[in-house]
Formats: structure tokens, sequence, C-alpha cells
């Protein structure tokens, strides 16, 4: 007899990645949700939504990339050159015509997060705007890792999905503010290690 059972891709990303042990897991594409269980209750992060959240995620960054981009075309302070010059490659130009191509689409998630490799293609370059983005994403992946975390002190945490090709650009950071915010209150070093599981 065969049992099959229905579950949320969270849910399969936290079973493919921790199995039965207690810990968090990030699963981070076009959207972002975090999980976390001390095997008596679990714990959800985010996977609100590219309106309401996913902050981090494919769709976050791709849309701060393109706002930068926005800023640039208007000369406001925040803009990207380099970020513009990929936006027009991509959409066409002029750029102002992009809110008229993005809005309508039912699919602009997507479309946003395709936006993403070319805010890590632009960061690895250098551009001082992609840089900041990346690392205001890998502040936002860290946050939902450690709220999904149990609460007694301790959490090994994984992290999952097709975001994580960006690479060191965004992998880099991340490290650096995983540790920060796995610190105990005592400031002793954490006492997991971030496992990183690409999928996607």
């Amino acid at each position: 007899m065969r049992r099959v059972a229905l579950a949320a891709d969270a849910v399969t990303a936290y079973a493919g990645a921790l199995g039965q042990r207690p810990g968090a897991v990030v699963a981070a594409g076009t959207g972002l949700i975090g999980l976390g269980t001390d095997l008596t209750e679990w714990r959800r992060t985010d996977g609100w939504g590219h309106l309401l959240g996913d902050c981090g995620s494919g769709a976050w960054i791709g849309r701060a990339g393109l706002e930068a981009a926005m800023r640039d075309f208007d000369g406001r302070r925040g803009g990207s050159a380099a970020l513009r010059a990929r936006a027009e490659e991509m959409f066409g130009r002029p750029l102002s015509g992009l809110p008229g191509q993005l809005y309508p689409r039912p699919d602009r998630t997507a479309v946003l997060a395709a936006f993403a490799p070319e805010v890590g293609r632009c960061a690895a370059d250098g551009d001082p705007v992609a840089v900041r983005v990346l690392r205001e994403a890998a502040g936002h992946i860290a946050d939902a890792a450690a709220a999904a975390c149990p609460p007694d002190g301790s959490c090994e945490v994984a992290l999952t999905g097709g975001l994580l090709k960006l690479g060191d650009v965004l992998l880099d950071p991340l490290e650096a503010q995983l540790t920060e915010r796995l610190r105990t209150p005592a400031g002793s070093p954490p006492r997991a290690t971030p496992s990183t599981v690409p999928s996607g």
C-alpha cells in the first residue's frame, strides 16, 4: 500500500534539507519563505507575496534593481547607470515605457525576478547600488531564517532555491548576516553552520 502526501513547497524544502531534525529552512527563489520547527510546532516567516513581503527574493531584488534603473533615468539620487543599461537591454528604450510593459502582466513577479541576475552581474562588476541591493537582500533572508528558528537559542539553517545561483555576490553578505543574526543574546558565536542546498 502506498501513501501519498500533498505538502506546500516550503515543507518539502524543509524535508529535503533537514529531514526530521529541528532547525529552519529558507526557500529563496522568485518568492521567499522561511519555515522552522523544534519538532513540536512550526514557525513560518514571510512568503506573503511580492506586494506585502517576499523580502530578499528574486522578485524583490529585481524590483529594487529596476527602481535604481528608473532613478537613473529620472536623474534622481540612488540611481545606477549600470542597472539602467541592463534594463534597457532587457526591456528596450526609452525606459519610461517599462511601467506599461510590466504592470498589466499577470506574470510580473516572474518578470521582476528575471532581472535579479542582472543585479548580480552588476554587483560582480562593482556597481555600488547593485552591491547595496544584494546586501539588503541578504539581510532580509537572514531575518527570515532567524525568525523561523526555534526559540531555544540554537538552530541549524539550510538555504535552498534558485536565487542562490547568484553566487558569492549574494552568498558572502548572506553568510555574514546569518552569523550576526544567529548569535545568542550573550554575543557568542552561532551554534549553527548555515548549509546551502541549491535547487531549481
